[in-house]
């Protein structure tokens, strides 16, 4: 299952977080986010207790995206001891976010 990062916990449960993270950033309005959610889902699953993978709501949460900025969604951030290690813009394909969870593990 996938993780709910908010602007609250994001320093505790991601940068804090010694394992790579990979944030989707989302909003509920946002077809190709919604389009996205059951790959990212699997892959929570897949890579579970090796990789924390979860969702931040930009119109929830808008310090953590304009902090790092997030000016299309879907966008995905893979952060790994604290700093951003890739990214990828836009709605991909399952094993083009997979490989990238790969190369960073």
């Amino acid at each position: 299952m996938t993780a709910e990062f908010t602007d609250a916990n994001f320093q505790s449960s991601v940068i804090e977080n010694d394992k790579l993270t990979v944030i989707d950033f989302w909003a509920e309005w946002c077809g190709p986010c919604r389009a996205i959610a059951p790959a990212m889902e699997e892959l929570s699953n897949q890579f579970a207790g090796k990789v924390t993978i979860g969702k931040l709501n930009v119109d929830h949460n808008p310090n953590i995206s304009m902090n790092y900025g997030i000016t299309s969604i879907p966008s995905i951030l893979f952060i790994k001891g604290g700093k951003v290690v890739d990214k990828q813009v836009g709605a991909v394909p399952k094993n083009v976010i997979e490989k990238k969870i790969l190369a960073h593990l």
